[in-house]
Order: C-alpha cells, then sequence, then structure tokens
C-alpha cells in the first residue's frame, strides 16, 4: 500500500472512531470539509501543517498516519 493510500485509511478511520464529520474534523484543523474528503479518498496530500494539524487533534504520531508505524503513539 502507498504512502498517501494509508495515510487516507488511517484519517476516514480516525475521524469515524472519533464520530467526527468530515466539517467537524475540517473546522478542528483549519481546513474545508471538501478538503477532508479528498485526504480521505487519496486524491489529495496533506501539506505538513495539515498534517501536523491531525497529528496533534488526534494525538498519533505522524509516522503512524502515514503508514511508517503500527503504533499511534510515541514511546518516550
Amino acid at each position: 500500500m502507498d504512502l498517501k493510500n494509508n495515510f487516507a485509511s488511517k484519517i476516514l478511520y480516525l475521524r469515524k472512531t472519533h464520530q467526527l464529520s468530515l466539517s467537524a474534523l475540517g473546522n478542528a484543523v483549519g481546513i474545508s470539509n471538501q478538503a477532508i474528503s479528498l485526504l480521505e479518498q487519496g486524491k489529495r496530500s496533506p501539506s505538513f501543517e495539515v498534517l501536523i494539524a491531525l497529528a496533534d487533534y488526534f494525538d498519533v504520531s505522524i509516522d503512524y498516519l502515514v503508514g511508517r508505524s503500527e503504533e499511534p503513539k510515541i514511546h518516550k
């Protein structure tokens, strides 16, 4: 699975798990609900700012979001 599709599936999973609408997640990270939809479909890649905002919002690592780790949290 490529990074874009892995990212897309993780964002969709996290949004559904947290029972968020496209609009609610978009508002939380400062982008439109259509932009969230495009990210979830793998038709758009996030900017660094959006990637960081999503990781912060869901309290997961960027590595988890892009599929470099199956562990959502960073162990310190």
